[in-house]
Formats: structure tokens, C-alpha cells, sequence
């Protein structure tokens, strides 16, 4: 009997029947959604469904048995040839409690209350001692709840962490589906505060969570949040996937801040950090069993040279157990609202993403790493299970298709793709080409070049831009004029020029790159300062770790202008529906005065980018016909601007005749330079006297 075809198979896959662009890579996307579904059927027979597969965090670490009345402690080290438990509740006696090895791997002990219950309580200190074929080490558990940095020793060390009494949710009411669109503040705890040293999550909720309130987004990206030992790597090296950051507060503090965040119809969605690990001993998961391959493949394949950290083993059974238990975690122990996964351009190829993506080949050769897609499939899956509702967002810069498709379709299920490329482009442009020589035509390309069905993440710059080596929009734009002539008494061209710019970029990307949007805190004011953390460089200085908000507030000061802009569009965008409304309908692009016409609806934008051509009775065609007011202007003087344009001016359409004898509505306006308008539509409308 001649074998099927594997291409036969897989023609009922959705997702190559809605890109004919794939079908040459039919039989690639089968197989590799055969990989998923075979993996996901293996876990249903084991454990009955993917989400009680994800139930690691109840069976490793520590464990209350209540029939025993005692502490069983778990951990899975194959190699390991002993393995000790040691901490505050013996007297930090290293080698007095051995633990039993299983057939699995897995070394146990129970401790039973009638021996330790007086001294192995909440909060305990303890360790591992680990002899394996890299020595006898101390280390950390992999599951711990809990890390804390000895003040005097500098060394981190697990706690148990066992409260009395639960954390009270209450009755939460909130849900991120409630969300028509997502516009996401990204965060940093530690260093959101205006003071130089380490935020706490308390600060966090009292001071910045109601300023994210009041100035319109729905969404906090939080980051940093699993524990990682060197500060400065802004929470990408993760040591403790289980553990909070003990820098910021006590977990109950963390479920606090993002219950006091859905109490405020905010939804918070964790950055989560499964594409690597850092390859610290002494604190994180590199050779905790003694072997080089536990939860790394073996050699050089399991590390990132470009990131010096240790990479996941996705192929390997425990270490998708691992993974997808940290997640289930972080969703129902904390109650986040999603997640953003970090570097997934690094997990799903071999060479991590250092390439030129310019051949759909790229996307279907042996660099791809499957065993990753496979592992972020089912991690999708789990989210999607776990709530309906959760939303989940992909870091890939290479564009993997399928990426942004539902598991059910072929897809590997994110709901987001961040749009990386567009705050590249801002970048681009400001670094290599004057105003005048800005091509309009390229800037819409680039703003709408996306597959309808994949979800976008529009932003024009993150934190990777407000980082020391980089700049952010403000600063590429005003450089050290924002020093001296942020004054608003001081006349500065500079100034002028970077403050008109930088509301026209965010407003051109906000309603035309993507279905949500993205702010990293205090870009939205042009926060001058760059952000370099304490390091021995610099003098181990926390001047540059935290966030001036005090400059937005200085009503002498220009800051306080784009600030306002930023609620004034978050506004507009929110109360037209326009992140949801989809394509942008483009009106006219007018190359030789550098301005732009589209809709979204009856809601008109109008962007002239040209340095200095204004045009008085410009014609500018709309999508009905009608009276048209405007609802925003960036030259308006609440947002830093000259109030050229009357805010009560309202253009009524007449009939203009095209060059074919066709005739469209047209209204006329004064085209300011450098300049953003955004007019809609009356409902009603009464013809001018």
C-alpha cells in the first residue's frame, strides 16, 4: 500500500488555507502541529488534562502534609549522587538530613512537626547541599516560593513560605476580556520610584499605579518579577522562576499591588522569562543535579552566547513540567491577567535570531528549533485553559508565521505580536534622514505592513530605547536641549521641533500599527533620563534607576505638556474605538507637502510632516459628507503647541469634482506643519449660514 502523502494530510490546516504564501511549507506546519498534538495527547493520558499536568508547584519544594502532619520536601536532580536539606530549623547543619532518591530522580524527606514543627516555620531559611559529578554545592530548590539576599554575606538563600493565613482576593470582579483594547503601561517596580534606590511594591500602589489610572491605560506589563540576583539585568537573568522578587516585597505585597490594579479595571500581565536562565551556581538551575544537561541541553548547545545565560531543554519531559507549572503559578497563585513571553525569537531558532529573515526558507529550516514551538504551543494552550479570557504576547522579531494563529488552526496560539519593527523604523529615520526628506509613502507601509489576522503590539519605543547605549524619542530628538530648554519661557527651535515630533510619531503609531499599544512609564512625558542601573561602572549609583515624575508635574516645565497629550490621544483612541476598528482607510498621500489623510470610521486624521509648508484652504477629502469639528490637535497650547488651530472650527463637506469627472466630499482646512488634526464627523449637522 502506497503511503499518504504527508501534504495530503495536512490540507484541512487552516492556517495554509488562509495564507496560500505557506502552501510550499504545507507538510512543515502539519508536522509540527502533529509534534504539539501528539505531545498534548500523551499529557492527557498521564495526568488527565494539560492543566493538572501544570501542577508541579504542588508536588516539588515544599509540601504540607496534613494527614502526616509534616513538611515534605521534593526535588528532581537524576545526577545528583547525594543530596542534603539544611537551613535555620537544624542549625544550618549541612549533611544531618539526607534525602531518598526515586526511580524518577526525584529526592525526598519528610520533616514531621513532632521534630522541627517549632522550627521549621514561616519564613525559615534554608539550602540544599548538592554532591554531584560538579562537586558538593550549595544550592537553592528550584520550586522555592521565596529568595532573600543575606545583608551581610551578599549570598541568596530559599525561605519557607507558608503564611497562616491566605492572601483575601475578595470578590474579584474584574476580567482582561472586559478590555475592548489593550493599552499597556510596561513597569518596573524597582525602579518607579522618583527617589534613588529600590521601589517596593508598596510604593508601587500608592504612588504610580494611580497615576497609570489617570492617565488612561488598562493594562500594566509588569516586569522584573521573578527572582534574578544581579539587579542590573532589568529581571532577564531569572534565578528563582517560583519567587517573586524579594527586593520589591514579600509576595503578599505583590498579589496586593495587582489586586489593588483590577479593583482599578486594570488588568496586569506578567513579562515572563522562559527563553533562558541565568548560569549563576549559586543561586539559579545551571547543573543544580552535578550534570550539565539537566534542565539545559548538554555543551554549547545549551548556551546563549549573545546573552551569557543558560538556554531551556524544551524537548525534555521535566523541563516542560517545570515551564508550564511556573505558569499555571503565576495565574492562580497571583492572579495575573497574562503574560508577555521575553526573547521568543531566541527560543525558536537555533541561532537565536542573528540573521537576515529574507527567505520564507528561514522559517522552515533546521535552525528552527520545533521542540520550542512545540513547548510555547502547548504554553499557549495551558493560558487559553487556564482563562479564556488571558491574553498572552510574543517578543519575535523574525515574523515566524503561524506565530499570532489559534493552536486549533495550526498555529502556535499567541493572542500578540509585539510590533518590533516599527520603533526600529522611528529610530532609523530620526538617525539617518532630515524632516524633508521623509518618504510618507514608506512611513504607511511600514505602520500597516501586517497579515490582517495577527494581532499587533504597536509602539514606537520600550524600554530596550530608554536603555544606556540607546535613546528614546525624546532624547534622540531634543538631545541636551531637554537640560536647558524644557523652560517654558525659554525659546528653543530644538525643543519646538522634538515636542511636535514626538506627539505626531506616538499618534501615527497609535492608530495605525496595531490592535493594542505599548508605553514604557515616562515616555509618555519625554522622561530626559536614560536608564542605567547600579553597577560597579558607575559607582554602583541609583541616579539613573527611578523616574522624575516630579518633571511632569513641574508646571514651569514642558514635560507636564506631553504628558497631557499622551491622556488626551489615550482618550481619543479609547472613546472612538479605534485600535479595534481595523485598517486605517487611506484618504490621500500628498508626497510634496509630506501630509497624510486617513479614517478609521468618520473619525479623520490628518498628519502634515513637513518641517515648514503650511497651506491655508487645503483640500482634504472625507469618508461621508458632513460637518467635521475637531477632537485633536498636537499644536493645541495644552500640549505645548501655539494654538493655531481654533478648536471650534468645524468644516462642512461640498462636493469636489476628480480629474475623471468622479466627485467625493471634501472639507477645507488650514494644513499646519508639523502638525497632527484629528476631525469627526457630527452626527448631526446643520449647513453653514
Amino acid at each position: 500500500m502506497k503511503e499518504e502523502p504527508i501534504i495530503d494530510r495536512a490540507e484541512q490546516l487552516p492556517i495554509v488555507n488562509q495564507d496560500e504564501w505557506l502552501e510550499p511549507n504545507r507538510g512543515d506546519l502539519w508536522r509540527r502541529y502533529e509534534n504539539y498534538h501528539r505531545r498534548l495527547e500523551q499529557i492527557c493520558h498521564d495526568a488527565g488534562s494539560l492543566s493538572e499536568y501544570a501542577n508541579g508547584y504542588f508536588y516539588f519544594g515544599f509540601q504540607y502534609d496534613t494527614q502526616r502532619q509534616g513538611w515534605w520536601f521534593r526535588e528532581w536532580l537524576p545526577g545528583a549522587h547525594d543530596v542534603y536539606l539544611f537551613g535555620e530549623f537544624n542549625d544550618w547543619q549541612r549533611t544531618q538530613l539526607r534525602l531518598s532518591k526515586d526511580a524518577a530522580g526525584v529526592w525526598s524527606i519528610f520533616l514531621p512537626d513532632e521534630s522541627f514543627g517549632d522550627r521549621l516555620v514561616h519564613a525559615s531559611r534554608i539550602k540544599m547541599l548538592v554532591h554531584g559529578d560538579n562537586g558538593w554545592r550549595e544550592r537553592i530548590p528550584a520550586y522555592i516560593r521565596r529568595v532573600v539576599q543575606d545583608e551581610q554575606s551578599k549570598d541568596f538563600v530559599g525561605q519557607l513560605w507558608a503564611p497562616k493565613e491566605p492572601f483575601d482576593w475578595g470578590e474579584e470582579h474584574f476580567s482582561i476580556g472586559q478590555l475592548k483594547s489593550l493599552l499597556i503601561y510596561e513597569c518596573h517596580v524597582g525602579m518607579a520610584q522618583e527617589r534613588e534606590g529600590v521601589g517596593s511594591y508598596l510604593e508601587f500602589i500608592q504612588n504610580i499605579l494611580p497615576h497609570i489610572h489617570q492617565c488612561g491605560y488598562n493594562t500594566i506589563q509588569l516586569m522584573a518579577v521573578a527572582e534574578h540576583p544581579y539587579y542590573g539585568s532589568f529581571g532577564y537573568h531569572v534565578s528563582n522562576f517560583f519567587a517573586p522578587s524579594s527586593r520589591f516585597g514579600t509576595p503578599e505585597e505583590l498579589k496586593l499591588l495587582i489586586r489593588t490594579a483590577h479593583e482599578m479595571g486594570i488588568a496586569v500581565i506578567m513579562d515572563v522569562v522562559h527563553a533562558h536562565y541565568v548560569k549563576n551556581f549559586n543561586e539559579g538551575l545551571n547543573e543544580l543535579d552535578g550534570t550539565d544537561h539537566l534542565y539545559s541541553p548538554s555543551g554549547d548547545a545549551g548556551y546563549q552566547p549573545y546573552w551569557d545565560s543558560k538556554l531551556f531543554d524544551y524537548g525534555k519531559e521535566q523541563v516542560q513540567h517545570f515551564l508550564l507549572s511556573n505558569l499555571k503559578y503565576w495565574m492562580t497563585e497571583f492572579h495575573f491577567d497574562g503574560f508577555r513571553f521575553d526573547g521568543v525569537t531566541s527560543m525558536i531558532y537555533h541561532h537565536h535570531g542573528y540573521t537576515e529573515f529574507d527567505a520564507r526558507e528561514k522559517f522552515f529550516s533546521m535552525e528552527v528549533n520545533e521542540e520550542a514551538l512545540c513547548y510555547l504551543t502547548l504554553a499557549n494552550h495551558l493560558v487559553h485553559e487556564l482563562s479564556a479570557e488571558a491574553v498572552t504576547l510574543a517578543e519575535d522579531v523574525s515574523g515566524m508565521p503561524g506565530m499570532c494563529i489559534a493552536v486549533q488552526e495550526g498555529g502556535v496560539g499567541f493572542d500578540y505580536r509585539l510590533g518590533m519593527a516599527v520603533p526600529d523604523y522611528w529610530i532609523k529615520l530620526l538617525k539617518t534622514l532630515p524632516d524633508e526628506q521623509w518618504d510618507i509613502g514608506q512611513m504607511w507601509r511600514m505602520m500597516t505592513d501586517r497579515l490582517p489576522a495577527v494581532k499587533t503590539v504597536a509602539y514606537c519605543e520600550s524600554h530596550d530605547q530608554a536603555m544606556v547605549g540607546d535613546q528614546t524619542l525624546a532624547f534622540r530628538l531634543m538631545d541636551k536641549a531637554m537640560y536647558t530648554d524644557m523652560n517654558r519661557s525659554v525659546q528653543s527651535l530644538v525643543v519646538d521641533r522634538g515636542m511636535a515630533l514626538h506627539k505626531m510619531i506616538r499618534l501615527f503609531t497609535i492608530s495605525l500599527a496595531g490592535q493594542a499599544y505599548l508605553n514604557f512609564m515616562g515616555n509618555e512625558f519625554g522622561h530626559p533620563e536614560w536608564i542605567d542601573f547600579p553597577r560597579e561602572g558607575n559607582g554602583w549609583s541609583y541616579a539613573h534607576a527611578r523616574r522624575q515624575w516630579s518633571l511632569a508635574e513641574n508646571g514651569f516645565l514642558r514635560y507636564s505638556f506631553l504628558g497631557a497629550f499622551d491622556r488626551a490621544m489615550l482618550d481619543l483612541v479609547r472613546r472612538y474605538e479605534i485600535l479595534s476598528s481595523g485598517y486605517a482607510y487611506n484618504h490621500l498621500m500628498d508626497y510634496a507637502n509630506q501630509t497624510l489623510v486617513f479614517s478609521h470610521g468618520t473619525t479623520l486624521f490628518i498628519f502634515n510632516w513637513h518641517p515648514s509648508r503650511s497651506i491655508a484652504d487645503y483640500a482634504v477629502p472625507v469618508p461621508e459628507a458632513g460637518c467635521y469639528r475637531v477632537v485633536l490637535s498636537t499644536d493645541a497650547k495644552a500640549f505645548g503647541g501655539y494654538g493655531r488651530i481654533d478648536p471650534k472650527m468645524r468644516a462642512f463637506s461640498a462636493p469636489y469634482t476628480e480629474a475623471d469627472g468622479s466627485s467625493r466630499p471634501y472639507i477645507r482646512i488650514y494644513n499646519l506643519c508639523r502638525t497632527a488634526l484629528v476631525l469627526r464627523k457630527e452626527e448631526e449637522t446643520m449647513a453653514p449660514a
